[in-house]
């Protein structure tokens, strides 16, 4: 079993899926990292390994997962397209190798359990999250939290103004992505209510979705690179399919009796990107707007306040450049890698957070097929 090693050597990484999260998120952060050295780069798609040369000559680039030595690699990050994750994954695992997953983890209950089957049979750890967790003003939401008594509601909510991922590429094809904005932007949610949650599961659970503004021009995401742009044109000619929500609601409520609202959307009539969580306790309730994301259309500052007693109070938030959370993420990881193992959280919140994301779409489904019985 590959282990990361133990004498403060950097762990050697390799990134497996060049797209714009790998070049524009995990590439250059690695290469800053004192922790970590990029090992290996792997793509099939040459236009992905030569961008990558551009930027980084020394970086070793692979075009096939073959052509990786496993016993010169510590950890793999896996940033390919979603309905890859679980493929990838379950491979680098049973061959001993630990694996960091970008969410979302799985598309199914089905792939969360192969992933578990192969974490078993190689010995090595899976390693997952939303990098959204380690945002200041939201470990700062959550240090609040833990005196507002008894956690009774959590509100869960981002809503971009405009921000549909490539339209008509593969984030807006069921098959490919696993579903849209619920999958997308709601597995973040979830992940930052999982420490809320601790080991509860969903009892009950409703939905629904809809797609008013993703054949929209005007609702496309803005924020990539143009190189990713071009990227993405080349994977709308390949798919042209959209078949998946900008926008998804659900009511959760857990068996020890926490509710839960979830609201994800790509687009909306909102003029700015706004993240909202609320946490309602026994003894007070604290409130987070901000942004997630790069989006340009944000919140200019995070607003946290506290409400008790029918007074409501700001609490300071530090400020952080967007994208900080990514590096927090980083010396987690190796915290994780090189300290002593811990519980293997990662497929026991994903299991929770598939399991609710296809309750909601069943949901959301079951609706939609009812017969109207107020038409003529």
């Amino acid at each position: 079993m590959t282990t990361a090693h133990q004498d403060g050597r950097p762990v050697r990484t390799a990134v497996v899926g060049l797209g714009w999260a790998a070049r524009s998120i995990w590439l250059p952060r690695l290469r800053r990292h004192p922790g970590f050295a990029v090992s290996a780069a792997v793509d099939p798609d040459p236009a992905s390994r030569a961008a990558v040369t551009a930027d980084a000559p020394d970086t070793p680039v692979l075009a096939a997962m073959d052509a990786m030595d496993p016993a010169e690699v510590d950890l793999a990050i896996v940033a390919v397209p979603n309905h890859l994750h679980c493929e990838i994954a379950s491979g680098l695992l049973r061959k001993g190798l630990p694996v960091f997953l970008e969410k979302p983890v799985c598309l199914t209950s089905a792939e969360a359990e192969r992933l578990a089957e192969a974490e078993h049979a190689g010995g090595a750890r899976l390693l997952a999250g939303s990098a959204a967790r380690h945002r200041a003003d939201v470990r700062a939401l959550l240090a609040s939290a833990g005196d507002l008594g008894t956690v009774r509601h959590i509100e869960l909510s981002w809503v971009r103004a405009r921000g549909v991922p490539d339209a008509g590429g593969w984030f807006t094809r069921r098959q490919l992505s696993g579903g849209g904005a619920l999958v997308d932007l709601g597995w973040h949610l979830f992940d930052i209510a999982a420490p809320l949650l601790g080991s509860a599961r969903f009892a009950q659970v409703t939905g629904a979705v809809s797609g008013d503004f993703i054949a929209r021009d005007t609702a496309r995401v803005s924020w990539r690179a143009e190189g990713a742009e071009q990227e993405l044109e080349s994977e709308r000619a390949a798919c042209g399919v959209i078949d998946v929500e900008d926008t998804a609601r659900a009511f959760l409520v857990t068996d020890n009796g926490v509710s839960l609202s979830v609201h994800a959307s790509w687009a909306s009539h909102e003029e700015r990107d706004i993240t909202r969580i609320r946490v309602d306790g026994s003894a007070g309730s604290a409130t987070l707007r901000c942004t997630f994301g790069f989006s340009p259309n944000r919140l200019e500052h995070p607003e946290l306040t506290r409400t008790e007693d029918g007074r409501t109070r700001a609490v300071p938030v530090p400020e952080e450049p967007v994208g900080t959370e990514y590096d927090r993420q980083l010396d987690e990881l190796l915290a994780q890698l090189r300290g002593p193992a811990g519980p293997r959280r990662a497929v026991e919140e994903a299991r929770r957070t598939i399991g609710a994301i296809e309750r909601i779409y069943s949901s959301a489904r079951a609706a939609q097929e009812k017969p109207d019985r107020h038409r003529p």
